[in-house]
């Protein structure tokens, strides 16, 4: 049995050690795995993106993938952090990236309205947003997404806008001046549930600004969409607001950089899926994640995504199965491909060798066969003898797999009739000795 599992080892354990050292080479060269801890810049720790991004951590978590998140002023710092690559992932406000950015960042999808408010004062008597140029109007400090988006509308307006309708305000400051009578006017890019949203569209002697070209405004911009505030959607029994209100959207767009690893990408696409396609103030279930939305290109995982879902894989096993299989498969086609007539090859060689043990015993066989026959008195048919019986117990100690031993036994009969042979030749040679006697 020890000899049968040394032809076996000599005959598959290169084979073993091929397919060893095939796979070593096939996992050296298939795309890298996915990173276990990315970045993701959020915002400011009270506000919808850091929210936001906190769920996405969790989703991450369960693919044992770890999130760090940031924090920060919002979009244009995050997508500072984005092109500077200390992070892999952030929300940006739509209509913010420029031509640079679009070379380098990708957007997975626009994942929510971020509605642009405009409020102002009663007694302002203001009727439209090209109006605002020549009151005191706050639209936030530099660097932030609400000043940027206000910049473009006062652009898409054009004509002159003197430096009291850009103040800087923003924010609990920017609703406190607007309330105190400090400002005439003050924008903000923010969730609806956003706490001086919600007590500026209460408050009285305070009126939101309604965006009747807002759908004009959308088609200028990809990133925007037009919105309404239903009546009565804030409070019903007050009827707050007591009409629609048309308002322009900016849409929150899930960018990364274009070299995060696509695994990582699927997950946050599936996440967005269940963190999104909710109902809210401004949409209705299924309409977000939206891949029109985005004024970034999408990155080409996101239009596979967006085009067939989830990947077969993916619908079957766990992402870090799914993902080593997804990476592997260029390679183990061809490996499986070299392996077939491999394995095809072994048992001919595995049978070769162990009959080899028992046909290399015929030459040494015919050999004393006709050594037998040539043998001229007793004495050398006695040697052959000999060596025959020597012959006949090596034979019988050969090591081989049950499935062959009738060959062996075929061996040992031939080993059995040459002796008889040789034996045979002692009675031939005494009779014609004693015909020459008589």
């Amino acid at each position: 049995m020890e000899k049968s599992m040394k032809d076996i080892l000599k005959v598959y354990g290169p084979l073993a050690l091929l397919v060893a050292i095939s796979i070593w080479v096939a996992l050296a060269l298939i795309d890298p795995a996915p990173p276990s801890r990315v970045t993701f810049a959020a915002g400011n720790s009270g506000g919808a993106y850091y929210a936001l991004a906190q769920e996405y951590a969790d989703r991450l978590a369960e693919s044992d993938v770890e999130v760090e998140i940031l924090e920060t002023r919002g979009s244009l710092e995050n997508i500072e952090l984005l092109r500077s690559g200390r992070a892999g992932m952030a929300f940006v406000q739509g209509g913010l990236a420029t031509d640079d950015d679009r070379e380098t960042l990708n957007s997975l999808a626009g994942m929510f309205h971020e509605p642009f408010w405009v409020f102002v004062r009663s007694e302002a008597a203001i009727d439209g947003f090209g109006g605002l140029r020549d009151v005191r109007f706050a639209i936030g400090p530099e660097g932030s997404g609400t000043r940027a988006l206000a910049l473009q509308m006062q652009d898409a307006w054009g004509g002159d806008w003197p430096s009291p309708s850009q103040s800087i305000e923003s924010g609990q400051a920017a609703a406190s001046a607007l309330l105190a009578g400090d400002i005439d006017a003050a924008a903000f890019s923010a969730s609806m549930n956003a706490p001086y949203v919600q007590r500026l569209i209460e408050e009285p002697g305070i009126a939101l600004l309604p965006f009747d070209r807002a759908p004009a405004l959308a088609r200028r911009t990809r990133a925007l969409d037009p919105v309404t505030l239903y009546r009565g959607i804030v409070d019903l029994e007050a009827d707050i607001p007591a009409a629609d209100v048309p308002l322009i959207a900016s849409v929150a767009q899930l960018a990364i950089r274009e070299n995060l690893h696509p695994a990582i990408q699927s997950l946050l696409l599936e996440a967005s899926e269940d963190i999104h396609a909710g109902n809210s103030a401004f949409a209705n279930a299924g309409e977000f994640p939206a891949p029109e939305l985005v004024d970034m290109p999408l990155s080409s995982e996101a239009e596979r995504f967006w085009k067939n879902g989830p990947s077969f894989l993916r619908n079957y096993f766990s992402f870090q199965i799914a993902n080593f299989l997804e990476r592997a498969w260029v390679f183990l086609i061809p490996l499986i491909t070299l392996l077939i007539p491999l394995i095809r090859v072994a048992p001919p060689i595995y049978r070769w060798r162990v009959r080899r043990k028992i046909y290399v015993w015929y030459s040494d066989l015919r050999e004393l066969e006709a050594r037998g026959r040539e043998a001229s008195n007793d004495e050398a048919r006695d040697k052959v003898l000999d060596e025959l019986s020597e012959l006949q117990k090596e034979v019988g100690e050969l090591d081989v797999p049950l499935s062959y031993t009738e060959e062996v036994y075929h061996l040992r009969s031939h080993i059995a009739f040459v002796r008889n042979l040789v034996k045979g030749l002692y009675a031939r040679d005494a009779g014609e000795e004693a015909r020459h006697t008589a």
